[in-house]
């Protein structure tokens, strides 16, 4: 039976990581090669362009960590308490990685579509796209918070917005100042935003 090959995984892998770390501009595809193990013509066999690899290796993270997300918004979970365990695990998730990159890396979605929006439109599109499904995760939970009464909300779509971009910006914010502490106000600021009393126990 032949061998199944990890190449792609480890190319998209690899890409992420690197421009995640460093910067899309930075990085190569040589560069990403190398790290992935993979030779260039293997790259040229699965993407067209650097760009491609780029959008693919958001995709293929997205997948991995959407069981995760879908955990921490089930429905079966009250909806202000799926935010707060949405930011507990961005707080957990960014110590871990500060603990193995000797820094806080931020959002990796919102960090390359800071820096190619402009430039490239096949990776821009793909960031939207991303960014479009997880804003829907925070607008369902603001739903039923306000349909139970915990919040006024009528507006559920501009409210996720808001509550979207105040967390986003705290993780470029803790990104910049390499500051986990930026992330510890999270909690009471989002719930501050949204008309709760009091961040919820998780």
């Amino acid at each position: 039976m032949p061998r199944t090959s990890t190449a792609k995984e480890r190319l998209t892998d690899a890409a992420l990581e690197m421009i995640w770390e460093n910067s899309y501009g930075a990085t190569s595809v040589d560069a990403i090669c190398e790290r992935a193990k993979v030779k260039k013509g293997s790259f040229y066999y699965f993407f067209k362009s650097k760009s491609e690899l780029a959008a693919a290796a958001l995709e293929a993270d997205w997948v991995k960590h959407q069981p995760e997300l879908d955990a921490s918004f089930s429905a079966s979970i009250p909806p202000l308490e799926r935010l707060q365990r949405y930011f507990i695990s961005c707080y957990d998730f960014m110590a871990c990685i500060k603990a193995k990159y000797g820094a806080v890396l931020g959002c990796p979605i919102f960090t390359l579509g800071c820096e190619v929006s402009t430039t490239d439109a096949v990776l821009r599109d793909k960031i939207q796209e991303l960014l479009d499904r997880k804003l829907g995760y925070f607008e369902s939970a603001i739903r039923d918070a306000h349909a139970k009464g915990l919040i006024d909300a009528p507006d559920a779509r501009a409210k996720a917005r808001a509550l979207f971009a105040f967390v986003e910006g705290s993780l470029s914010q803790a990104r910049i100042a390499n500051d986990l502490e930026v992330l510890r106000q999270v909690p009471a600021g989002a719930m501050a935003l949204l008309g709760a009393p009091e961040p919820v126990p998780a």
